[in-house]
């Protein structure tokens, strides 16, 4: 087959596009390669261009490529640090790339996990783009990475569009422009993994030509199952740690405890009442909250009639009631007692009692309403000790950075075994000879209960 004609690889809007070769070869035999009738061509999604590659080299089959847009030679990064690879860091990247460079490393948060990702960088020596959730860990690996390769970082993201052969950009970002970068890198990081397989955020890995791929996550499992994604979309988990086997030695010595209040007799009868209404509506509809796309189903039915909007009424009266329980602030009183001189995180499940605390502490709040430059103030403040506590509701789960933090307190959340672990990791970056302790403060009689049960599913809290 040598002799024939040779096929012909190039690049369109996220995909590969197979052409040429022998006269009356299926060209849907290769691999990944199917029929586009609208185009009455053969294409295959860019993931499989390697695979696609590979195949035609393997069996001596000659092609030409115009499909790759990146410069295949080594790029001569080398990293400009004094700091010494932890042996688990070097491990994880050295299990990578056995698995040719695919896969997704599974590290605790305050770990190291983005000095993994840029050891595995400097081992591909490709082009590379890193894709991460938020602005706010889009800048920070920007400045870390320039500081590290010594090299000029692009931006794709927060108004900035910029390529460069190491660029960073968000996953939002990734998928918006994916047509016009798809062929451009070698390599893919993809930080904070368990986001990609999301329904649009994954078409950044789908669309890519990237043979290298890194995930980097504390927490890979979602509650949609998504996870079985991964390995199709970066590579299997080729490297894992946990919190539990970290603590003390590369993080925090840290405690987990469960505080149960108990609602005031009005409390008690308001949440009961309440609950006992919007359940029942519910269950005249036929509708299993808890089931697949049960609470949009809720949503939906009950903005028809003015019954269905006094159920959602309800049901987000018993929702403030046990987020808000007076004994909850009780609780909050004591532990900031106690840890009084300590820089302590309260997290919360929405806005509304989040700015309730920040008022009634006088502490500042953190939430997606709060402005960048704004964050970043309260979060340098934060860290030098002129601000002991700060309030949030979700916008610091994740890829935030707040060593000096010993204290977490989780007044409310979802029952996310991810979103648990990830507060947790808040406050388990080394940081001198800190103990860390996380509370759970729960009232007791309530959905809370059963909530707390099931995010606490981890070895970490066991």
């Amino acid at each position: 087959m040598s002799d024939a004609a040779p096929f012909e690889l190039s690049y369109d809007r996220g995909t590969v596009l197979v052409a040429g070769g022998p006269s009356g070869f299926d060209h849907a035999a290769l691999p990944g390669v199917v029929y586009d009738p609208r185009t009455g061509t053969h294409r295959a999604q860019g993931r499989h261009y390697r695979g696609l590659v590979e195949h035609l080299v393997r069996n001596k089959i000659a092609y030409t490529d115009t499909a790759r847009g990146w410069d295949n030679k080594p790029q001569g990064w080398e990293l400009h640090t004094d700091r010494t690879p932890r042996d688990y860091q070097s491990d994880a990247v050295a299990e990578w790339w056995a698995a040719r460079g695919r896969g997704v490393v599974v590290l605790p948060t305050g770990s190291g996990k983005s000095f993994v990702g840029s050891l595995a960088i400097q081992k591909a020596n490709r082009p590379t783009l890193i894709v991460v959730p938020t602005l706010v860990l889009m800048n920070q690996w920007f400045a870390d990475l320039g500081a590290l390769f010594k090299t000029e970082v692009g931006l794709l993201g927060g108004g900035y569009y910029d390529f460069k052969p190491l660029t960073v950009t968000t996953y939002d970002s990734a998928y918006i422009h994916l047509e016009r970068w798809g062929h451009k890198f070698g390599m893919l990081v993809f930080d904070e993994a368990h986001h990609l397989p999301g329904s649009t955020f994954q078409e950044a890995a789908v669309g890519s030509l990237a043979p290298y791929r890194l995930g980097l996550t504390a927490t890979p499992e979602r509650q949609d199952g998504g996870e079985a994604l991964l390995p199709d979309l970066i590579g299997p988990i080729v490297f894992r740690r946990d919190i539990q086997e970290f603590a003390g030695e590369f993080l925090a010595d840290y405690t987990a405890k469960v505080v149960y209040v108990d609602l005031t007799p009005d409390e008690e009868e308001a949440y009961r009442r309440n609950r006992e209404h919007y359940r029942r509506w519910v269950a005249d509809k036929g509708i299993s909250i808890a089931g697949q796309g049960g609470w949009q189903r809720f949503i939906f039915e009950a903005s028809k009639t003015p019954d269905g909007w006094e159920a959602l009424r309800a049901y987000r009266e018993q929702k403030r009631i046990e987020r808000q329980a007076s004994g909850k602030f009780n609780a909050l009183d004591d532990i900031l007692k106690r840890h009084a001189g300590e820089r302590s995180i309260i997290f919360t499940a929405d806005n509304a009692t989040v700015y309730q605390i920040a008022r009634q502490y006088l502490v500042p709040a953190i939430t997606n309403q709060t402005k960048a430059k704004e964050r970043k103030v309260i979060l340098e403040k934060f860290h030098s000790g002129e601000y002991q506590v700060i309030v949030s509701c979700q916008v610091l789960n994740e890829g935030v950075d707040v060593p000096a933090a010993s204290v977490g307190v989780v007044l409310s959340g979802t029952g996310s075994v991810k979103e648990n672990v990830q507060r947790l990791g808040r406050i388990l970056r080394k940081y001198g000879d800190k103990q860390a302790t996380l509370y759970e403060i729960i009232a007791r009689g309530t959905a809370e209960e059963y909530t707390s049960d099931r995010r606490r599913q981890h070895g970490a809290f066991q």
